[in-house]
């Protein structure tokens, strides 16, 4: 192999090093968590969170616990989300998580009217 060849491969290779970073940090990823509430702010525990990527509409489900928190980690930060909260045929409003909201831990309260 030629010396140019070398050097030129030898140049490719640190300027990809440049550009992947740190090989131990990989990205977590965006986590969306809160608490399901009545319209008094207690807990519903057992109430259902349920998240839907809108690009490939898939949905997961969190079954809340005595204080109402639910929490989805390991998201991707480059789609939209919606989520809504939904007990005893109540349900709350849908939110959405835009992939343009930068925050890598979004916190939101999903309220439910019971009456």
């Amino acid at each position: 192999m030629k010396r140019t060849s070398v050097v030129a491969v030898m140049l490719l290779f640190l300027v990809g090093l440049a550009f992947a970073g740190p090989a131990d940090k990989a990205p977590a990823g965006r986590v969306v968590s809160g608490k399901v509430l009545d319209q008094n702010d207690n807990a519903l525990p057992s109430a259902i969170v349920y998240l839907t990527n809108t690009r490939t509409r898939a949905v997961k489900t969190y079954i809340v616990g005595q204080d109402g928190s639910y929490r989805f980690p390991a998201l991707s930060p480059n789609i939209d989300y919606e989520l809504y909260a939904q007990i005893n045929g109540h349900k709350s409003d849908t939110k959405t998580v835009s992939q343009f909201d930068n925050r890598e831990q979004v916190f939101i309260n999903l309220k439910i009217d019971t009456k």
